[in-house]
């Protein structure tokens, strides 16, 4: 029997991404649940009565505006390269 001075289960630890990429990547995830933020609401209390306010810029421009731009920035987050200086 030979005995190992290493460690039994050491793992290595390189990660598909670097900093850069997840910070990134978190950048476009907060982009995109504002947008969706910005997108709810707008119904009514009663079923009966028609609310205008859920065809307002905010929730048919804006906020699916942001979510694409949300997705778009993920995207470069993804084919981003973190050794290129």
């Amino acid at each position: 029997m030979s005995k190992n001075n290493k460690p039994f289960h050491k793992q290595d630890l390189n990660f598909v991404f670097g900093k850069k990429n997840y910070t990134v990547m978190f950048i476009g995830l907060a982009v995109i649940a504002l947008g969706f933020i910005l997108m709810a609401g707008g119904g009514s209390d009663d079923p009966t009565v028609f609310n205008p306010e859920i065809y307002n810029f905010r929730r048919i421009r804006l906020a699916p505006a942001l979510v694409l731009l949300g997705f778009g920035i993920e995207v470069y987050a993804i084919l981003l390269n973190p050794n290129k200086k």
